[in-house]
């Protein structure tokens, strides 16, 4: 996506299209599930922020209710559920690492969950994938 201050006029001058059909073209996208998030993605680390992966044992039958419980922490991104023992998956991030022990442990208490492991990164493993484009 152009990074620019009209990035759909852009976008849209690049293909093309009108800026209408761009944004329709998007909302498809969205809506069939093809496109799960348009935004910026930054460096939590460099503004400060701490993250750990965090993995839950859930009963079956409650993983649909401790999910939703779980993702009403703003800090909760990526979760998801896995076919194993430990069976609800997220990343937790906050200010700080006592800001992260201090939303585990409300998640623990609202959910009953007591089996939580917390697994901070040792090492920074990143894959880089960049989409060029030729501008007209």
């Amino acid at each position: 996506f152009p990074v620019s201050p009209y990035p759909y006029r852009d976008l849209a001058e690049d293909l093309d299209l009108c800026v209408e059909e761009v944004v329709s073209r998007i909302s498809r996208l969205k809506k069939k599930g093809i496109i799960l998030r348009m935004g910026a993605f930054f460096d939590s680390e460099k503004l400060g922020f701490k993250s750990t992966l965090v993995a839950m044992k859930v009963p079956q039958a409650r993983l649909q209710e401790v999910a939703k419980i779980v993702n009403y922490y703003p800090g909760v991104t990526h979760n998801y559920s896995r076919d194993h023992e430990f069976n609800l998956w997220f990343v937790l991030m906050g200010k700080s690492k006592k800001e992260i022990n201090e939303t585990l442990r409300k998640i623990k208490n609202q959910t009953g969950i007591a089996q939580i492991l917390k697994l901070p990164k040792r090492r920074w493993f990143k894959l880089y994938l960049n989409f060029t484009r030729e501008r007209k």
